[in-house]
């Protein structure tokens, strides 16, 4: 159905739905849902689904923890009550004070921890700084073990090997952490497949969302882990933003949702769901009003149809070019100098869709300075003629360096 054509235009989707944030979507009642509605045919709490072979059950949403959390402490009671226990931080998140927070929080809520699945994260890659990280996030949160611990950020699974195996091992010898695993932001379907035949994997987070998810790759590297009983927790499910209203075809589907009675940002959380290989979904929801509203999303999921999903599909194609879907393994192999194409396409989404810019000018000042005086200078041609999605590389990165300086 065409919106457009039918007299639904930009300021009626503006006026009905208004413009929710990045991972995020607006509550229930905002997308035409009535409050008693809401109540009376959703159950109270998020749902569980299982997380790989663990034998634990975790809720399907995932409260992301790259936020000021000291500062908003009310937002971890509010998603204990909404049955969001799945917390996702970072050891580098917030400087540390994600972290921090999360441990105020059960100081002063202690008996909330053994509610928690509580998951955490290093970009240490040897075994003595990853000991180092893992006892710094332990007294951070004030907790003697976390459920799931992570390697972060990994290209490929040649940077964890024999020696990350031992090390795990041991730290669940010690209590120190129940499960082991990675995140990848970056070649995600190879890690995937690679991680699927070792052996000792039990969770991965990786980018996943409409625009990734029905290639043939990733429909392989999900199954694999599946069957290899690795839990999985997507991330970037909003696919590089909300929809922008500014041509056809997302007009067409911010116009078709929210007259089903939720908004697009919710429909793209209920498609990385539609895949019940997927655990959850971790958000990042630094407000009340995104909490709820996500939260919400999750207790009225349900499954999406051919022509909900075809609209997806249809955006994507028109929008392709606008969104790094992560493939580093096409683009950044044919560069001279080792510039993270992906990493920086990453950051420059973190300020432009995320709003972020001050998370976004942080991790680019983290790049080596030697690459990035050639990030503005080096030729991309090569490595534009290789990305599946004809993303503009040359010019996307010569921005990023001025956005970004």
């Amino acid at each position: 159905m065409n919106y457009r054509k039918k007299g639904y235009t930009r300021r009626d989707f503006l006026k009905t739905a208004g413009v929710a944030g990045i991972g995020s979507v607006v509550a229930p009642y905002a997308a035409g849902i009535s409050r008693a509605e809401a109540s009376e045919n959703n159950p109270s709490r998020v749902p569980t689904r299982p997380f790989g072979k663990t034998g634990v059950q975790v809720s399907i949403l995932s409260l992301g923890g790259m936020f000021d959390i000291p500062s908003n402490q009310i937002i971890l009671r509010q998603a204990l009550g909404l049955g969001v226990t799945h917390w996702d931080t970072a050891n580098s998140y917030g400087y540390g004070q994600s972290e921090t927070g999360i441990g105020r929080f059960f100081q002063s809520n202690p008996d909330a921890r053994q509610q928690i699945f509580l998951v955490t994260k290093s970009g240490e890659r040897s075994p003595s700084g990853l000991t180092r990280m893992l006892d710094t996030s332990l007294e951070r949160m004030n907790t003697s073990y976390v459920d799931l611990f992570f390697v972060h950020g990994i290209r490929r699974v040649s940077e964890i090997d024999n020696k990350t195996r031992a090390w795990a091992e041991d730290a669940k010898s010690k209590g120190k952490i129940r499960f082991f695993g990675f995140s990848t932001h970056n070649n995600m379907e190879n890690c995937l497949l690679d991680a699927s035949k070792l052996g000792w994997i039990d969770g991965i987070m990786m980018t996943y969302n409409f625009r990734i998810m029905h290639s043939d790759t990733m429909k392989r590297a999900v199954a694999a882990c599946r069957d290899a009983g690795i839990g999985l927790t997507a991330m970037k499910t909003q696919g590089g933003g909300p929809v922008r209203t500014d041509s056809e075809a997302e007009l067409e589907i911010a116009g078709h949702f929210v007259q089903k009675g939720f908004t697009p940002e919710q429909a793209k959380l209920m498609a990385v769901w539609e895949n019940r290989d997927i655990s959850n979904i971790c958000s990042q929801m630094p407000s009340m009003n995104l909490l709820s509203a996500n939260a919400a999303a999750a207790m009225r999921w349900k499954s999406l149809t051919t022509s909900d999903l075809r609209l997806f599909e249809n955006y994507d194609h028109e929008t392709a070019s606008d969104y790094c879907a992560g493939c580093s393994q096409f683009c950044e192999p044919v560069l001279k100098d080792s510039i993270p194409i992906c990493d920086v396409m990453r950051y420059l989404m973190y300020a432009r869709n995320y709003g972020d810019k001050e998370l976004a000018v942080t991790l680019f000042q983290e790049i080596p300075s030697n690459v990035k005086h050639q990030i503005p200078r080096a030729d991309y041609s090569e490595a534009e003629k290789r990305c599946p999605r004809h993303l503009a590389i040359g010019q996307l990165m010569k921005e990023a360096a001025s956005e970004l300086a």
